[in-house]
C-alpha cells in the first residue's frame, strides 16, 4: 500500500460505504472503512444495524454485528468491498487524471486502495459506491460526455498525451468496472444503461467484433449472456454490453466476482483459480445448485470452444441477496490470440489444477458439476455442434471482414480441444 497519494500529502484514511439494499432505488450508508497499517478494516453504522431491511454486505466476509472486521486471512480488504473498486483500465485512468498524462515509468501502485474507491465512477459495477460523507450521497461522474469523447480521451490516454481536465473528466465514467481494456458507462439511445467496450488503433485484431461474435455464439448454444450489440463510433468498433446489474427504477444489485467467492486475493486469484472450486461454492452457497453446475459447465466448455483463455476469476459473478448467491449471465467472453497447439484456461480445469484447453479435461471432471457421462457429452455436443451451425451468423452479425473471419474460424473449434489431455 501506498504511503502518500498526493505530492507532500498522505492518501485518505476512511471512506464510507453505501449500498443499494434488494428493491430500494436510493442508497443509504452502512458503515466505514479505515485504512490500519497495512489493510482495511470495516465496521458497521449503528443506524444501519438498526434497520430492519439490513442485510450483510456479503457472507462469510462482513456479518452483521458491531466493531471492526478485518479482512480475510490473505487479503488486505474485503473482496466485496475490492471489487466495488477498479481494475487495470480504471486504475491507469485515475491516474492519468491525477498526473495528466502517462508514461512508461507511471505505476498505478503509486496510489491507495481508498483513493481508487473514492474517485472512480458512481456508477460502478453492482450495488455499491464509495464517499466522504456518511450523511449526503452525491454521486460521481454525473457529466454528460458523449461516446465520441470518451473514445478521444481514451485514444489520448492510450497514446501518452496529457489529457484536458474535461476529457479526464469524462473517462472517469468507466473506472469503476474491471478489466484491462478500456470501457465507460452510458445510456444507449433507447435510455438505457450500457457499458461501452472500445476499441482503440494499436488493438492487434478485433478484438471488440471477435468479442461481439462469441457473445453470439454463446447465446446460441443455451448460455444465459448479457445481450450485445455492435456499432460504430468515431470510425472505431464499440461493443455495447446491458446492465444487467441495473434492474430499472434506480434500483442496482449486489455482485460479487468469483475470486471473492473463492477468497483469493489479485495475486493467487491466477495461480489458484480453478473451476472446481467454484462448482464447490455453488454447491454450498448458491440457490438452485443442480441447474447451476449444468450451466457453469456449458460455459466451462464454451470457453474451451472460442479460445477465452482470459476467464480469469474476475471475469465471473454472481448476485447477493443477503442470503444466497445467484450465477449472473455472462458478460465477458473474449478470444485471444493462440499459440499452436498451445493453449490453457485461467481457471483450472480440474481438482488436481490442470488447465490445458482440452475437452477431455471437461469430461474428466463432469462428476464435480454433478453430471453423469452421458450429461456432460450431451452438454459438449450441443455447445461444439451449436457453435458450428450459428458460426456464419455470428460473423456476419459482428461485421467480419473475410480475413477477419479466418482468424476467427482458427481461434473457434481449434483442433487441438480434442486432443487428449
Amino acid at each position: 500500500m501506498t504511503t502518500s497519494d498526493r505530492r507532500g500529502g498522505a492518501p485518505p484514511g476512511s471512506a464510507f460505504v453505501w449500498v443499494w439494499l434488494p428493491g430500494a432505488s436510493d442508497p443509504v450508508v452502512t458503515g466505514r472503512i479505515d485504512s490500519v497499517g497495512d489493510s482495511y478494516t470495516f465496521t458497521y453504522g449503528r443506524s444501519y444495524l438498526a434497520r430492519d431491511e439490513a442485510i450483510p454486505l456479503y457472507l462469510p466476509e462482513l456479518r452483521l454485528g458491531p466493531g471492526r472486521i478485518q479482512p480475510p486471512d490473505g487479503l488486505t480488504i474485503a473482496g466485496c468491498l475490492r471489487d466495488a473498486g477498479p481494475d487495470a483500465w480504471g486504475q491507469r485512468v485515475i491516474l492519468a487524471r491525477r498526473l495528466g498524462h502517462l508514461d512508461a515509468s507511471s505505476d498505478t501502485g503509486t496510489l491507495s486502495t481508498l483513493t481508487y474507491l473514492l474517485e472512480s465512477g458512481s456508477d460502478r459495477i453492482g450495488g455499491l459506491d464509495f464517499r466522504h460523507s456518511a450523511t449526503d450521497y452525491i454521486p460521481r461522474s454525473a457529466d454528460h460526455s458523449t461516446l465520441e469523447q470518451m473514445q478521444d480521451a481514451a485514444e489520448r490516454l492510450n497514446a501518452g498525451e496529457t489529457l484536458p481536465p474535461a476529457l479526464a473528466d469524462a473517462l472517469l465514467r468507466g473506472t469503476s468496472i474491471g478489466g484491462a481494456r478500456p470501457k465507460v458507462t452510458l445510456l444507449d439511445s433507447d435510455g438505457h444503461p450500457v457499458i461501452a467496450k472500445l476499441s482503440t488503433q494499436t488493438d492487434p485484431y478485433p478484438s471488440v467484433k471477435f468479442e461481439a461474435a462469441a457473445m453470439t455464439l454463446a447465446g446460441r448454444v443455451g448460455i444465459d449472456v448479457a445481450p450485445t450489440r455492435l456499432i460504430r463510433s468515431s470510425d472505431r468498433d464499440v461493443l455495447l454490453v446491458d446492465r444487467f446489474d441495473r434492474p430499472g427504477d434506480g434500483q442496482r444489485k449486489l455482485m460479487v466476482s468469483a475470486l471473492t467467492i473463492l477468497g483469493l486475493d489479485e495475486l493467487t486469484g491466477a495461480r489458484y483459480g480453478s473451476y472446481i472450486h467454484l462448482a464447490d461454492q455453488i454447491r454450498a452457497r448458491f440457490r438452485d445448485p443442480i441447474p447451476t453446475l449444468t450451466k457453469l459447465f456449458r460455459r466451462v466448455v464454451f470457453n474451451v470452444c472460442v479460445s477465452n483463455s482470459d476467464d480469469h476469476a474476475r471475469n465471473h459473478s454472481a448476485f447477493w441477496d443477503g442470503e444466497w448467491l445467484t450465477l449472473t449471465p455472462a458478460y465477458d467472453i473474449a478470444p485471444g490470440l493462440r499459440s499452436g497447439d498451445t493453449s490453457a484456461q485461467a481457471m483450472a480445469l480440474t481438482r488436481d489444477g490442470r488447465r490445458a484447453s482440452r475437452l477431455a479435461l471437461c469430461r474428466e471432471s463432469a462428476r464435480d458439476y454433478l453430471l453423469d457421462p452421458d450429461q456432460a457429452n450431451r452438454v459438449i455436443d450441443e455447445v461444439v455442434a451449436g457453435i458450428e451451425t450459428h458460426f456464419e451468423e455470428a460473423a456476419e452479425l459482428a461485421r467480419l471482414t473475410g480475413t477477419d473471419r479466418d482468424q476467427f474460424r482458427r481461434l473457434v473449434l481449434h483442433p487441438s480441444i480434442h486432443y487428449p489431455e
